[in-house]
């Protein structure tokens, strides 16, 4: 790949506060397979996405490990699970206005998907890859510890999102001796599926929520569920939630 020629920065670089030296890396971190397929290119973000994961992980768990050295290690997994899923990496995305940037082929473009959770997440995720090529892990650890720290902090507090279908089986199986059992039913064309979720606990329905994967909706019914469980705990347990 060519370096680029020294310009101006693009909105996403100043977002991020990182200038990107080579300029194919950055497209190609924003290349979504959709638009390579229209124009017959063989260039995608999946191959940075698959990078971008994995220097993901391993940061996330590395500052875990090392900022919270009491934490056992099921704490551990959960809070770097709570950190790197699909979810959290859309909201950063959507807080960076990443999905402006992003390459998209018409068809996608015309299904809104630019504001795609998985979508969000692929080029995320492959922005990150592309940084540790292009500055180096040194520069990928300090962009990551920037965007995703406060979120950490934030679930080690109890706020912010965490694993919900995870808090909610815990739950249930503590008050209501149930496995919550999850229904989805999907609707529209494959390029723009929509996804709607239902949770039942001992055959009463508790949560319904939608998205644009099966996990998101899930995630999002199990949220609602959760919440309604522990509002009609007694008092003093749902004092101790």
């Amino acid at each position: 790949m060519r370096s680029s020629r020294r310009g101006r920065s693009t909105p996403l670089e100043r977002a991020l506060g990182i200038r990107f030296k080579n300029r194919d890396i950055r497209e190609a971190a924003l290349t979504h397979r959709s638009y390579a397929f229209e124009r017959s290119a063989d260039q995608t973000n999946e191959r940075l996405e698959f990078l971008g994961d994995a220097v993901l992980g391993l940061v996330v768990t590395d500052l875990a490990y090392a900022r919270f050295p009491d934490m056992p290690e099921g704490e551990l997994a959960k809070l770097r699970a709570a950190t790197v899923n699909m979810l959290t990496l859309a909201d950063i995305a959507r807080e960076l206005d990443l999905g402006s940037a992003i390459l998209l082929g018409k068809g996608e473009e015309g299904s809104g998907g630019r504001d795609k959770t998985s979508i969000l997440a692929d080029a995320m995720e492959a922005v990150l890859g592309a940084v540790y090529i292009d500055r180096g892990l040194d520069a990928a650890r300090d962009l990551i510890e920037q965007l995703f720290w406060p979120r950490m902090e934030a679930y080690v507090r109890g706020e912010g999102d965490r694993d919900h279908k995870t808090a909610l089986q815990e739950l249930a199986a503590q008050d209501v001796g149930q496995v919550p059992q999850y229904r989805v039913e999907q609707r529209g064309p494959d390029h723009a599926k929509e996804f709607t979720a239902t949770v039942f606990i001992a055959g009463d329905r508790y949560g319904r929520g939608g998205g644009r994967s099966k996990k998101e909706a899930e995630q999002r019914a199990a949220r609602e569920a959760y919440q309604r469980l522990v509002a009609e705990a007694p008092a003093e347990e749902a004092g101790e939630a």
